[in-house]
């Protein structure tokens, strides 16, 4: 198993695909096109947790993985015939070097912030569905709440992409992470209770949704244009290291100093990135239209 996702991690091209995109778009649509990436990514996510018993039954976890090989495939197929090649562009500079990229103050705010939002993610289901089947809703029923949680979030983070404050940059993304801190502080207060319970899940969500979209689109934008590629692979290679210091950091809370400390955390660690992400820089306003010809 351990060498099978060293493998599947070494193929891992989501940061070639945020450069592909940023590479394919102009500067004033950018935002638009990481809004679907990150959005699909999201919404994914929550339909995993609705398919993934129901796929269970059917085919078994060895039949997971095969299909989880097939769609791949799938998607090797869509890159190699329906994505253009990205248009050719003037590199004034060599190669920028990588300690640039990791210690740009821009880019570091970006990447803690993907590193938060994964380790919190990871910690906070390691309390949830216990806390849902303390509250005595059966794990049979839990794929209806996360189902209902996901599609109430996009609906609701939906006006930050496409509606009136979608050229609003800076306060949004600002107030997807107040929302993910908001979330976790109600969680933190009603792990009793259900209807507390769900209530989190549907702000987390939302602010999840936004910060999904909102965040790779930042990095291309701060990024040195030469460098977008690195820039996105060093931002989607942080997301694992924080799903592993979640997933390990709040099984052990959960173990030696229970549930309410895992969320205590997970919220700690959601205001450290507000405080850290409030002195952002220009490169989050939405850049003017280009004009047309």
């Amino acid at each position: 198993m351990i060498a099978g996702r060293v493998l599947q991690g070494a193929g891992a091209i989501s940061g070639v695909a945020i450069a592909t995109s940023a590479d394919l778009t102009r500067e004033d649509q950018r935002t638009k096109a990481m809004a679907i990436i990150g959005s699909t990514i999201g919404v994914v996510f929550g339909v995993s947790f609705v398919v993934a018993p129901f796929l269970y039954r059917l085919v078994d976890l060895p039949g997971i993985f095969a299909l989880t090989g097939v769609l791949a495939l799938g998607a090797l197929a869509v890159v190699r015939f329906a994505v253009p090649d990205a248009p050719a562009r003037d590199q004034p500079r060599g190669p920028i070097p990588w300690k640039t990229l990791i210690a740009a103050p821009e880019l570091v705010r970006l990447n803690v912030g993907i590193f938060a939002l994964h380790a919190i993610l990871m910690a906070m289901f390691v309390v949830v569905p216990v806390a849902m089947v303390r509250t005595g809703l059966a794990a049979g029923a839990h794929t209806w709440v996360y189902l209902a949680a996901v599609a109430a979030g996009f609906v609701l983070m939906l006006p930050a992409m496409v509606g009136p404050l979608a050229g609003r940059e800076r306060p949004v993304f600002l107030g997807a992470i107040a929302l993910v801190t908001a979330a976790l502080a109600i969680l933190a207060l009603g792990l009793a209770s259900l209807p507390a319970i769900v209530t989190g899940l549907v702000i987390f969500f939302t602010g999840f949704n936004v910060l999904e979209a909102k965040l790779p689109a930042l990095v291309s934008r701060a990024a040195p244009r030469e460098a977008t590629g690195a820039a996105t692979g060093i931002y989607s290679s942080v997301q694992f290291p924080g799903a592993l210091v979640g997933g390990a950091a709040g099984g052990a809370l959960a173990q030696y100093a229970g549930f309410p400390a895992v969320m205590l955390s997970c919220l700690l660690l959601a205001a450290g990135w507000l405080a850290v992400a409030w002195n952002m820089g220009d490169f989050v306003a939405a850049p003017a239209p280009a004009p047309r010809t």
